[in-house]
């Protein structure tokens, strides 16, 4: 099944750029390892910037240049904040690219009935939480919002909403502007990878109701 849903042009060239939150850049990546359109954009855009550079007259160095650079390598690493997690399997996530199996996971926790999530430790630091989000067969999402940008990779299985169907490698963007009710296809479970900021926000009597009881 071909890729139908795919970062806007903004999102790639601040990923080119590098210029994006460390978690967005591992959703934006994870999309790109799954999409030969994005990565030929992502291709243009690099040899476009490159041309650019070569054009651009040379600058003179400073006097001390040098002098910063050693200063720099000798610096101490900063110790990373992420919370030390033992090594998880991910053998059971079909679609997952290499580079994230590297990373560190926790367990699968549940949040909802038929939905769990696995948290997964970056190795930089980073205002989005990242991590996957398994839900069953046929599970039908409360209707909510975000109060922050929320971008999903679909790894394996599929799910629907008002803005259409989402299968393997198809990314999604969430935020303040979207209400939806995503429902999982019948007869396979779905995972997506989540790259979230802010806080998901039910809506709905039985949402109010459900809020303090779902942490993503």
């Amino acid at each position: 099944m071909s890729i139908e849903h795919h970062p806007t042009d903004a999102m790639l060239s601040a990923f080119a750029s590098g210029t994006l939150d460390h978690g967005q850049h591992v959703a934006i990546a994870t999309h790109l390892v799954a999409c030969p359109q994005c990565r030929a954009f992502m291709h243009a855009m690099e040899h476009a910037g490159g041309a650019m550079l070569t054009g651009l007259p040379p600058s003179p160095m400073a006097d001390n240049a040098i002098e910063l650079i050693r200063a720099q390598l000798d610096e101490p690493e900063a110790p990373s904040s992420a919370t030390r997690i033992p090594p998880v399997s991910t053998a059971d996530v079909p679609g997952l690219p290499k580079f994230v199996r590297s990373y560190r996971f926790g367990n699968w926790k549940w949040v909802a009935p038929s939905l769990h999530l696995r948290p997964i430790v970056l190795p930089h630091d980073s205002d989005t939480r990242v991590f996957l989000l398994k839900a069953g067969p046929g599970t039908k999402l409360l209707q909510h919002t975000h109060t922050g940008v929320e971008m999903t990779c679909i790894l394996s299985g599929a799910f629907s909403h008002d803005s259409g169907y989402y299968g393997p490698g198809d990314f999604d963007l969430g935020d303040e502007s979207i209400d939806h009710e995503p429902v999982v296809e019948k007869g396979v479970q779905c995972i997506c990878l989540v790259a979230m900021q802010g806080e998901l926000r039910l809506n709905g009597l039985l949402g109010r109701f459900m809020q303090p009881f779902v942490r993503l």
